[in-house]
């Protein structure tokens, strides 16, 4: 076959690009956004308005009943800064979240690298340890009240074995209360935690750990080199719900101690409570509210692209 001066031969390995579809077939081939609509009216009516609402009575001195109410600006927020229970409420509220990530993700790693290896009760473990995730969070704390009381088991317990000394009123004492609940949380959650990171330790594929280890390359440097980075997707998804479900937690804060004592286990979610349904100041619970919304939205989209950039860093 002669070609002519100025041909090429097709390029098998990279087809060219197909001809755009007319008009009409793209009209036909593209998806009906419309069949979306009943949707988004009604996610609109049930959460957008009601959320636009309640960003607007922030600025108002509303009591959640009398229907007359009058607009303060910045007030609200204003008088959070100065409130001294706020302040400490908002602090509270980063500590537990910072805590019970760190925490709860290092001991889920650890149970997961644990119920990983080959011993023969895995199986049996891993229900075992998850099963406190699927317990509802108010009956856990109930339970965990009763068991840190003062005559409650834990100090039984301790007695019994001739650990006087380390009785305490584990939810009564300002110092300990804030880690009492810390620890009610990460020994809920940790079990969830382990099923994310047992899924991602699952996916390694087990040659890389093979040549590592012909390498002469130990278990722990095994893990930091091989298993770590491919762990990133893992990491990613389980900080993610431990920052946003720490900074939001309130059902076990408010059953295991009311926010007390005193104020010294008050979160933003515990005190927008009691000022809204206690106190009568819905307008100051809501501009802690959007305060706490605010705190969600910048952690949760920090640590994402955070998270991303070491995850496409470890691909």
């Amino acid at each position: 076959m002669t070609l002519a001066p100025n041909a090429q031969l097709p390029d098998r390995a990279h087809p060219p690009d197909p001809a755009p579809l007319p008009p009409a077939r793209r009209a036909r081939t593209a998806p009906p956004w419309w069949f979306m609509a009943p949707a988004l009216l009604l996610f609109a009516f049930v959460v957008l308005v009601p959320s636009a609402r309640g960003v607007y009575y922030a600025f108002t001195d509303w009591d959640g009943l009398d229907p007359h109410y009058s607009l303060v600006g910045l007030g609200n927020f204003a008088d959070m800064f100065r409130d001294a229970d706020a302040v400490q409420a908002i602090w509270h509220t980063l500590l537990i979240a910072v805590s019970i990530t760190v925490v709860q993700n290092a001991v889920g790693l650890l149970l997961a690298l644990g119920v990983n290896s080959a011993i023969k009760s895995r199986n049996v473990l891993r229900v075992f340890l998850f099963a406190p995730a699927v317990i509802t969070p108010i009956v856990t704390a109930y339970l965990w009240r009763n068991l840190l009381g003062p005559d409650g088991a834990v100090n039984s317990l301790l007695g019994a074995v001739g650990l006087d000394a380390w009785r305490q009123d584990w939810l009564g004492s300002p110092r300990l209360a804030l880690w009492a609940v810390v620890g009610v949380i990460v020994w809920q959650f940790a079990g969830y935690s382990m099923v994310i990171f047992l899924a991602g330790l699952q996916s390694v594929p087990q040659e890389i750990h093979e040549a590592a280890a012909l390498d002469g390359a130990g278990p722990v440097r095994r893990f930091w080199s091989v298993t770590r980075p491919l762990l990133a997707p893992a990491f990613t998804i389980n900080l993610m719900l431990s920052i946003i479900g720490g900074i939001k937690l309130f059902d076990q804060v408010y059953a295991l101690t009311g926010g007390g004592p005193g104020h010294a286990t008050d979160t933003l979610s515990t005190l927008i409570y009691k000022d809204a349904f206690t106190l009568g100041e819905f307008g100051y619970s809501i501009a802690l509210a959007v305060v706490l919304t605010v705190i969600v939205a910048v952690a949760s989209t920090g640590q994402y692209f955070v998270l991303s950039r070491s995850e496409r860093a470890a691909s």
